[in-house]
């Protein structure tokens, strides 16, 4: 038997309990893992209040992000004893997910933890800082160097845009942050943010191109304020797209695109391939300072703490990341 969070959705209504769980029950895998930590993550929060459409099939256990310890494998890339992290893959949608003390999945969905960094940093990082370093990826593989034109950070004091702040700051790039929130300019500024940009300029319907303003881009909010970010791009640019938070919606025009070169990148960190994984999960340990995670903060829960704190998370009352211990 172990701890986990389990989502139902049946005649009795959409609910979600800390209960107990044989481990019987544990879907198919070739690896058995003893989970250490998870978070809570937007997508888990809309999982856990039943207010997003998240989860594919029940009885379900949420949770995107895990790290842990192999106790069993049949995987020929994987021993027991092992360090290794999750993300993404459907679980915690359709596959059961993190938020308990043991999950089984299949061994190509996981990595190794990187040297240098705890299972309980890692999942402070999380999906959130795995996919802000695949969008830096992107920006580097275009050929920004810190020497160009400034990179913005759209929704810039969440979990994807407060990672990428501190990683592209520390990288030595000119970072504008985008945020909603003015009383977050000194965090901001602290993870190395150069500027702060009141979203309210970007969130409404804009121009089809505006003044050339930054060489590139991290959105992380979609709808109007990607469609302003691209117009507001340097020739030969490249935005990198992440998120949705104002919207699925681009409703805009390809003239970014056709007259100044304009290239938009999409990110998915659900399905990205293994080894493009390991190289973020690595060049994370490298290039994320330790100091800047601190700031960026993290408050460690258990499980039965992560569920009110899931309607906090979606009205915008958390700050940081939500790390679970699911031991405690």
């Amino acid at each position: 038997m172990f701890n986990a969070l389990k989502i139902d959705n049946d005649e009795t209504g959409y609910r979600t309990v800390h209960t107990r769980i044989d481990t019987t029950e544990l879907p198919e895998g070739d690896v058995l893992i003893d989970v250490k930590y998870s978070t809570l993550n937007y997508k888990d929060a809309l999982a856990i209040t039943g207010k997003g459409p998240v989860v594919r099939q029940f009885p379900m256990v949420p949770g995107i992000d895990l790290a842990g310890t192999i106790r069993e494998s049949s995987h020929p890339n994987f021993q027991p004893g092992e360090d290794v992290i999750l993300n993404g893959w459907g679980v915690g949608e359709t596959h059961w997910g993190g938020l308990a003390q043991q999950a089984q999945v299949r061994g190509d969905w996981l990595i190794r933890q990187p040297k240098g960094v705890t299972a309980e940093q890692a999942m402070a990082i999380g999906t959130a800082g795995y996919t802000a370093m695949l969008c830096v990826m992107a920006l580097q593989k275009h050929g920004l160097e810190p020497s160009d034109a400034g990179i913005l950070v759209t929704g810039a004091a969440g979990g994807v845009g407060s990672v990428a702040v501190a990683i592209l700051s520390t990288l030595g790039y000119h970072v504008l942050a985008s945020t909603g929130r003015p009383e977050e300019a000194d965090y901001l500024t602290r993870l190395g943010a150069a500027q702060i940009i009141d979203r309210n300029t970007l969130s409404a319907p804009g121009k089809p191109l505006a003044k050339e303003r930054w060489a590139g881009a991290v959105d992380c909010v979609g709808s109007h304020t990607l469609v302003n970010v691209c117009a507001g791009t340097r020739y030969g640019g490249i935005v990198a797209a992440c998120g949705l938070a104002q919207g699925m919606d681009f409703p805009g025009t390809v003239a970014p695109f056709i007259l100044r070169g304009v290239t938009l990148a999409g990110i998915d960190s659900v399905h990205c391939p293994s080894d493009r994984r390991q190289q973020a999960w690595d060049l994370i340990a490298r290039h994320l300072d330790p100091g800047k995670l601190a700031i960026i903060g993290q408050q460690t829960v258990s499980l039965d703490e992560a569920l009110p704190l899931a309607s906090d998370l979606l009205a915008g009352k958390v700050r940081g990341r939500v790390v679970v211990d699911v031991n405690r």
